[in-house]
């Protein structure tokens, strides 16, 4: 389960659960979805109605729909709800049999995603040699971890029977065994975690999600804290449909609520409720937090891979103006990498390499981390015992990237050999068909020597830095490099673009997603989409210029007004005026 807690007093906390980290769904929160859900329920008249629940928990979510039906309907109500957990199936048995002694319910200690796969095994789901009837109502929280913790032959069975790949969350192939077992025009209200709206491995649940519900609304809860663990949440409210027809996409209602610095207009009693002000709102909790709600429609440039934003007349006009000022995307300048892996940091990175038994080694670099990080030039230390440096045991080669030979290079050799059992260890690296002591993603050394964009994934501001002292990024960085030689000042220009304040406007309007805190991720598929204005333009020379100048002047008192002016020239030459910027 997302990691959520019921506030009832009368409901003990599952043990088990506990200490697994699942913890169940905020009352107030299973109150929101299932109003959403019957706001827009189209319930069968006077036959029996099927209600589900496959990843019940507590009970909470089921607990609360059913409140919401009117007795009448309630009693034609046959509600199913699987659980792995036996105590979980348990508590919320005894929270349904004491609110609804009458109803017809069965909880069992099932597999959901298994028991999908077997039906699917005896063929169509619905026909009639097949006892499973598809539910008029899905309610769910499913299971917020990496499909990998399964082990690798249940992962790969998973990932390829729901048709993923990847880096795969439980709830994905959760999401696609829902859209198998609700019936055409039945309602599906689920909650899972944000990250598939906006990361690369989220692209084939995407894809599946358009095509196989009719998604009427998504909330995107952002930083809400709704949950106590650091799991941002999103709500899919959808309709079932006929599988056997291609159903065409209409109008997807989306709306998002992020902490913002900004001043309140409206004073609100919970997160949940915020959610019913207009547009680009700011209101004040009781907690004395602010949040920005937007709600607007889904938009994903009509390609159904593409990640989610929330699209309305004003960003679209913001956009639309950017669009019109954009020469090429940072994708013109080259591919953007993350750093090394070495899998052994102990060993390959240390800051004491001239204290050791046979003296300083061969093979030792400079080492690019986060911790260098800041805006434009690198933040080096002065003292060199808090330099860190990386054994590096590849070079380039006529043929590409290679290993060394380690008997040009005794020292190291003695130093490698001395922390063998360690490096062996690594049986991947071994079975992959490399040498014991390489590092398990070394990148090209060829590219070191060249200047080099470089960032952290994560950080509230964007910080953007060029690396011209042959540096070798680790892995908590992104980099990349100017594959054109005759094309170097684009790299500039670039670094101009992406530590300007347009570009936190920009990545909101064209991405938000936002981790706690407001901190943005800067991560290969939003960053490789920044525009670039025309290189040519006499605005554009100017701004390579004056970054040049900037970087050449770190960190004397000038810098901090030839950057306010340098974010102005970023703003004007997309044809904006500067906005101010808050969280």
């Amino acid at each position: 389960m997302l990691d959520t807690i019921t506030t009832e007093p009368r409901y003990s906390r599952v043990a088990r659960q506990k200490s697994e980290g699942a913890t169940y769904t905020p009352l107030v929160l299973a109150n929101f979805v299932a109003g959403q859900m019957l706001r827009v329920a189209e319930l069968p008249k006077h036959s029996k109605i099927r209600v589900l629940d496959p990843a019940v928990g507590d009970g909470v979510l089921l607990d609360e729909l059913i409140k919401q039906l009117p007795l009448a309907t309630r009693k034609r109500l046959e509600v199913i709800g699987y659980d792995t957990n036996p105590d979980a199936v348990k508590v919320a048995t005894k929270r349904l049999q004491q609110d609804f002694p009458y109803l017809n319910v069965k909880l069992e200690e099932k597999d959901f995603l298994e028991h999908v796969l077997n039906l699917e095994g005896c063929g169509d789901l619905f026909s009639a040699g097949n006892v499973q009837e598809p539910f008029h109502l899905v309610i769910a929280n499913p299971p917020y971890v990496r499909t990998q913790i399964m082990g690798a032959q249940q992962a790969q069975l998973l990932a390829q029977s729901f048709g993923l790949s990847g880096r795969v969350d439980m709830y994905y192939p959760f999401l696609l065994a829902i859209s198998q077992v609700l019936a055409t025009d039945g309602i599906a209200g689920v909650i899972t975690s944000n990250r598939f709206m906006t990361t690369k491995s989220g692209q084939a649940v995407r894809r599946e999600l358009l095509s196989r519900f009719k998604i009427l609304h998504a909330w995107d809860l952002g930083d809400t804290k709704l949950f106590g663990a650091a799991v941002l949440p999103s709500i899919l409210l959808a309709r079932g449909v006929d599988h056997t027809r291609i159903s065409r996409i209409d109008r997807i209602d989306y709306s998002s609520i992020y902490e913002t610095d900004h001043p309140a207009i409206l004073d609100t009693d919970d997160v949940l409720s915020a959610l019913s002000v207009e547009d680009d709102t700011v209101v004040a909790l009781t907690d004395g937090r602010h949040f920005r709600i937007r709600h607007g429609v889904l938009d994903n440039g009509d390609d159904p891979e593409a990640v989610w934003r929330v699209a309305t007349q004003s960003t679209d006009k913001w956009l639309a103006m950017v669009e019109a000022n954009t020469w090429e995307t940072f994708r013109r300048i080259g591919k953007i990498r993350v750093g090394v892996k070495s899998t052994a940091d102990k060993v390959f990175i240390r800051n004491d390499w001239d204290d050791l038994p046979e003296g300083r080694i061969e093979l030792l670099r400079p080492l690019v981390t986060r911790h260098c990080a800041r805006r434009y030039k690198a933040d080096i230390p002065a003292k060199a015992k808090h330099i860190k440096e990386i054994l590096y045991p590849h070079e380039a080669t006529e043929n590409g990237r290679s290993v060394v030979n380690l008997t040009l290079y005794p020292k190291a050799k003695r130093y490698l050999e001395r922390h063998r059992d360690i490096l062996q260890a690594r049986n991947y690296v071994i079975e992959a068909g490399r040498q014991w002591y390489e590092l398990w993603v070394p990148q090209d050394p060829a590219a070191w020597s060249c200047p080099k964009l470089v960032f952290p994934d994560i950080s509230e501001k964007p910080v953007f830095w060029i690396d011209m002292d042959g540096g070798v990024i680790n892995g908590e960085c992104y980099w990349m490099r100017c594959e054109n030689n005759n094309e170097q000042d684009l790299l500039w220009l670039a670094l101009a673009v992406a530590n300007s304040t347009f570009i936190e406007v920009f990545y909101d309007h064209r991405f938000n997603n936002k981790l706690y805190a407001g901190r943005r991720r800067f991560i290969t598929q939003y960053v490789e989409q920044f525009p670039l204005p025309d290189p040519n333009r006499e605005e554009s020379k100017e701004i390579i210029a004056m970054t040049k100048e900037i970087y050449a002047k770190i960190p004397s008192v000038e810098v901090e007004s030839l950057s306010e002016e340098l974010d102005e020239r970023v703003w004007r030459v997309f044809g904006l005026l500067r906005e101010k910027v808050t969280r």
